[in-house]
C-alpha cells in the first residue's frame, strides 16, 4: 500500500477468518494509525449448532479485536453455511451498508475457496465494492485462510497466488495471541492451528525478504 490508510474494512466470513488471514496486517495499521473496522457475516449459530457455541465465539472474537486494536465490529448472526440462503439483494446490502458507513480506503475481503459461505460473500463483497460512487474504495484486496483456501482444486477452481505483500514480523506476536482468544475454532489438527499459521506467515516472508508477511490477492489500486 502507498501509504497508511486511515481506514479499512475487514469482511470476515466467521469469528477467526479475519485473525487467520489479516491478523497481522490488522495489528499492524492499527497501531499506525488507522481505524480497522470488522464485519463478521456468519457464525455458529442453529440449525447447524447450539446457540451457545455462537456466543463463545462472540466473546472470543472481541477479545481479539481487543489485542488487535479492532475500533469497530458487527455480526450479522446468519447461520454457517447458510449464507447463500440469504437474498441476494439483502445479502448485498448489508454488507454495502456497513462499508458505506465506515468510508474506508481499503477494503479486505476473504478469498473465494472451498467453504460456500466463503464463495457467498466474496461475491456479495464485490457487489459491496463497485467502483460506482466517489467514496468507493481505493484499495480492495482478498486474504487467505487456512483450511479452506488451499484446498481448491488445482487447475480447476482459483488458485490463490498473491501479488501483494504485508510485511508483520513485528506483529506476528500480536497476531498469534489474537489467534490464542479463539480457542472453541482454533484446534491442533494440521490444517489449522498457530504453528500452521505462523508457518504460512513465515513463507509468505520467506519469499519477500523479511521474517513473517501475509499475503493477498490484489482485486482493485487505484493511485
Amino acid at each position: 500500500m502507498i501509504s497508511s490508510p486511515k481506514r479499512i474494512v475487514v469482511i470476515s466470513p466467521h469469528p477467526d477468518d479475519e485473525t487467520l488471514g489479516a491478523g497481522g496486517l490488522i495489528s499492524r495499521f492499527s497501531r499506525e494509525g488507522a481505524e480497522v473496522s470488522i464485519l463478521v457475516v456468519s457464525g455458529h449459530l442453529p440449525p447447524l449448532y447450539d446457540a451457545k457455541h455462537f456466543e463463545t465465539s462472540l466473546f472470543e472474537a472481541k477479545k481479539a479485536f481487543e489485542i488487535m486494536g479492532v475500533k469497530k465490529s458487527n455480526f450479522l448472526k446468519i447461520p454457517a453455511t447458510m449464507v447463500h440462503l440469504t437474498k441476494v439483494s439483502k445479502l448485498n446490502k448489508m454488507i454495502s451498508d456497513f462499508i458505506k458507513e465506515i468510508n474506508p480506503e481499503v477494503v479486505i475481503v476473504p478469498f473465494p475457496d472451498r467453504h460456500i459461505d466463503h464463495r457467498v460473500i466474496f461475491d456479495a463483497s464485490l457487489v459491496a465494492c463497485r467502483p460506482t460512487y466517489k467514496e468507493s474504495p481505493k484499495i480492495v484486496l482478498a486474504y487467505e485462510t487456512l483450511s479452506e483456501t488451499h484446498w481448491n482444486a488445482p487447475g480447476i477452481e482459483p488458485a490463490f497466488i498473491p501479488e501483494l505483500f504485508v510485511d508483520i514480523s513485528d506483529y506476528i506476536q500480536l497476531k498469534k495471541e489474537a489467534l490464542s482468544c479463539y480457542s472453541s475454532q482454533i484446534d491442533n489438527a494440521p490444517s489449522r492451528c498457530i504453528d500452521a499459521s505462523v508457518a504460512l506467515s513465515r513463507f509468505r516472508g520467506s519469499q519477500n525478504g523479511c521474517i513473517h508477511a501475509e499475503a493477498f490477492k490484489v482485486i482493485r489500486i487505484i493511485i
